[in-house]
């Protein structure tokens, strides 16, 4: 049996009942992957003709079809067929790590968010936009995107208190400096691409404030020139955070020019009013070939998905890993 690999126009030998991953990685094809199991959705890729099996949580021993977006490390090949493989110059492979880590740090950003700092045993290496799995407790588990950028020393995020939510209640009422708290990752698609040069969007609402920073922060290790605008959404002016941070990093980054949009301010105050998304749509006419990243709530990301497709932003240039929430 064989797999043509696109755009690499390889074909590989396969033996019927194979992981597609595993294929890819013992001929040395460039893939992204991570936890191996499903979760991080890193190793994502798409079947173009033929047929394979997907598996996982979502989906058990399930056919695919032609244009479906499968996960590597989920998929079974069991006949010829064609897979395409995204921006094979943009690989990253962060082997899935768990770590106990403390908690050595516990701030106010605003009225409702907080900013949690946790010291890590050993280094913890994830590209900028990605995420982890807290687990604060046994029954207090979520995922929480970086702030920050890989080091060796400590990780940062940004939680956001949501009234009754059973993790963030946790996180308010009992978290305390010198607990415990279980990490595992990295996870997610949105992470910086850094070899791309050109324009740039990023439009995060709330805490998803904190994986853009973390972006922002890697394109300056980088030392990426691009121009780069922000779009940063918010309910209130009670909700605005991180604004020293924006400054800071338009310093180091001088095509960086930040847009905080409050859904419910005064009209001519300092920073402009309305929804996010009207005000990308009221500065720019046409979008082609800019890349982006989306970071807030699944209406925010879906809405703003929509409008930059219209834009002209291609399907696989925007990046999001959008969480819903259940069980905050």
């Amino acid at each position: 049996m064989e797999v043509s690999i696109q755009p690499l126009s390889r074909t590989l030998d396969f033996r019927p009942g194979e992981n597609l991953l595993e294929v890819l990685r013992n001929n040395q094809i460039p893939i992204s992957y991570s936890c191996m199991s499903g979760r991080c959705g890193t190793c994502r890729c798409h079947v173009r003709s033929g047929n394979v099996m997907t598996s996982g949580v979502a989906e058990s021993n399930a056919p695919a079809v032609d244009g479906q977006t499968i996960l590597a490390c989920q998929t079974t090949l069991v006949d010829n067929c064609v897979i395409e493989i995204p921006e094979i110059d943009e690989i990253v492979a962060h082997p899935a790590k768990i770590l106990k880590t403390t908690v050595i740090g516990i701030e106010d950003l605003t009225h409702d968010i907080k900013r949690i700092r946790l010291s890590l045993p050993k280094s913890f290496e994830f590209s900028p936009g990605q995420y982890a799995t807290l687990q604060f407790t046994p029954q207090h588990v979520r995922p929480y995107s970086m702030a920050v950028t890989a080091n060796a020393e400590e990780v940062e995020f940004h939680i956001r208190l949501v009234q009754d939510g059973r993790v963030t209640s946790y996180v308010e009422k009992e978290l305390a400096v010198g607990q415990s708290v279980r990490l595992s990752g990295p996870l997610g698609t949105a992470y910086l691409r850094k070899k791309y040069a050109g324009p740039i969007v990023c439009i995060a609402g709330g805490t998803g404030l904190a994986p853009i920073l973390s972006i922002l922060r890697g394109m300056v290790e980088a030392d990426m020139r691009n121009p780069v605008h922000i779009y940063f959404g918010v309910r209130s002016e009670q909700d605005i955070y991180g604004l020293h941070w924006l400054e800071e990093l338009r310093e180091a980054l001088p095509a960086l020019t930040a847009h905080v949009v409050v859904a419910s301010g005064q009209a001519g105050g300092v920073h402009r009013t309305g929804v996010v998304t009207d005000a990308v749509n009221a500065d720019w006419k046409s979008m082609s070939g800019w890349r982006a990243y989306l970071a807030g709530a699944p209406a925010m990301v879906e809405a703003a998905t929509i409008l930059l497709r219209q834009k002209g932003v291609e399907p696989d240039h925007i990046y999001a890993d959008a969480f819903y929430a259940s069980g905050v």
